[in-house]
């Protein structure tokens, strides 16, 4: 059971087995990871992350926020030889046919888009190891070259200190270090497939837990993982097996790896810290971290058909939890999917517009992921231009602001600008937006343009976020907001 553990962390194999599944005494055998070369396989994706930071509002329940997106990927693997296989992933933002609910219930599609815009890629190409473990990001080069025009206002950035303070900078210096962030950002299903794959023919008694340990790196600090991997069922007629993994951090070595985090979770919410008593602020210094796994593999090729992972994370009294789930789709589903996945209705977060990220650095890498509306087809021609009568009749607005506040946000975990305006001021926010749909607008304080963000659905509660950007900068632009009659412009970009 060892190298069925060690699938998720272990990168290079030096030998392939090929074997077939056969059911002995002693269990069942499970082939080595042997898919068919030059098959298009679909897989379709369901994600979605809940996050409770209760504890640390006056209202309970009040930040506790949920996220979800249906992708639809597509994988090929070109070649394979004893040494490791090259693997085409084609990646989309569009919601799946037939996906439950209302579109707008799904936000993290919208993310994704915002990432593939960033990346300036659809398609990704990597080589992985024997068990799908990805090794080496084709044409990282090239991404990285595209982020680094994006965060230069679309100028190739050689340099320049100016454009070096834009926080994009510090995104693209990480996945230089380690490209296949990019792997992990725009197709982390194929880590997770990879969990059940194995280069070799494995052999499990039913029910009989094999458990195993290894280290995971947090920050500088070495937390012990428990792994336990359990064969739970198998179906003879469909070829399958399913096979349960449990994954718990050490919980004194992980707390230790979390005290930045706290420390900073606590400095957001310092009247909050304040109030808390002894076992208050003890259970707020603990963490943990478990991670559970469903997986169905074939019995012909060793593939995972279907993935289940739910991870949860608790730090400084606030919680964290991401579901995921993967289906190839030209197989039947047999793992149960949470509820959150597949509801109707679900309340979800308004993640805001985003600023620019610097006014010295002008137009950045956060408007660039903004990405305007296709451009009209020839037969809009008329109908477009038409319209430009009716943009020039769309006047600035001056909105008048109640509250803004600088505070942790429980969906990204970074600072954000909370602003609230008035109900006037809503209003006129609301009717703004409804007119300037599909454009560029502006946004202004004390006549400096903070953000230029595409204009893509009405903003109707009157409630702004500013996000990604410095925090003593939010911090400013808080204060000047609070002024007596301080007011925002907000008008079509000239």
């Amino acid at each position: 059971m060892t190298s069925l553990y060690r699938k998720s962390f272990v990168w290079f194999f030096l030998c392939l087995t090929l074997s077939h599944p056969a059911w002995s005494a002693d269990g069942i055998e499970i082939p080595g990871y042997a898919p068919a070369t030059g098959v298009e396989r679909s897989y379709h994706v369901q994600k979605a992350t809940e996050t409770d930071m209760s504890f640390w509002f006056d209202k309970p329940g009040a930040s506790a926020m949920t996220m979800r997106g249906a992708f639809r990927r597509r994988m090929t693997m070109p070649s394979r030889d004893e040494d490791g296989m090259r693997v085409r992933w084609s990646l989309s933002a569009d919601l799946p046919a037939g996906t439950a609910g209302l579109a707008d219930s799904y936000q993290m599609n919208l993310l994704y888009r915002t990432s593939l815009t960033a990346y300036g890629t659809a398609t990704l190409e990597f080589e992985t190891d024997l068990n799908g473990n990805p090794r080496t990001l084709s044409d990282a080069d090239q991404i990285v070259a595209h982020m680094r025009e994006m965060a230069a206002g679309g100028a190739p950035a050689a340099g320049g200190s100016a454009a070096r303070e834009s926080g994009g900078y510090d995104i693209i210096a990480k996945i230089e270090a380690n490209p296949l962030l990019i792997v992990a950002a725009l197709v982390p299903e194929a880590q997770l497939l990879a969990t059940g794959q194995s280069y070799q023919a494995e052999t499990m008694e039913m029910g009989q837990a094999s458990v195993a340990s290894r280290d995971e790196d947090y920050g500088g600090v070495n937390v012990p993982v428990t792994s336990t991997w359990t064969l739970k069922s198998t179906d003879a007629t469909a070829g399958t097996a399913t096979l349960s993994l449990s994954e718990e951090a050490d919980a004194a070595a992980f707390s230790q790896s979390q005290q930045p985090v706290i420390a900073n979770l606590m400095s957001s919410f310092a009247e909050r810290a304040k109030s808390l008593t002894a076992d208050q602020l003890a259970s707020v210094k603990r963490a943990s971290k478990n991670r559970s796994v469903e997986l169905v593999v074939s019995l012909n090729d060793g593939s995972t058909l279907e993935a289940s992972e739910i991870v949860t994370v608790t730090t400084g009294d606030a919680t964290f939890r991401t579901y995921t789930h993967i289906q190839r789709e030209d197989m039947p589903a047999k793992l149960p999917l949470p509820a959150v996945l597949t509801a109707k209705d679900l309340q979800t977060p308004d993640l805001g517009i985003e600023p620019l990220p610097s006014a010295k650095t002008g137009p950045g890498i956060l408007d660039e992921l903004s990405t305007p509306p296709a451009p009209p087809t020839a037969s809009q021609d008329m109908a477009a231009a038409a319209d430009d009568d009716g943009a020039k009749a769309i006047a600035p607005v001056s909105l008048a602001v109640k509250s803004a506040e600088v505070a942790l946000s429980p969906v990204s975990y970074d600072h954000g600008l909370n602003i609230m305006l008035t109900p006037e001021g809503a209003a006129a926010f609301r009717d703004f937006t409804q007119a300037a749909l599909g454009r560029q607008t502006q946004m202004l304080i004390n006549d400096n343009v903070v953000m230029e963000p595409w204009m893509r659905e009405p903003i109707m509660d009157g409630r702004i976020v500013l996000s990604g950007t410095d925090r003593k900068d939010l911090e400013a632009l808080a204060e000047q907001l609070k002024a007596p009659g301080a007011k925002i412009v907000v008008r079509l970009r000239p």
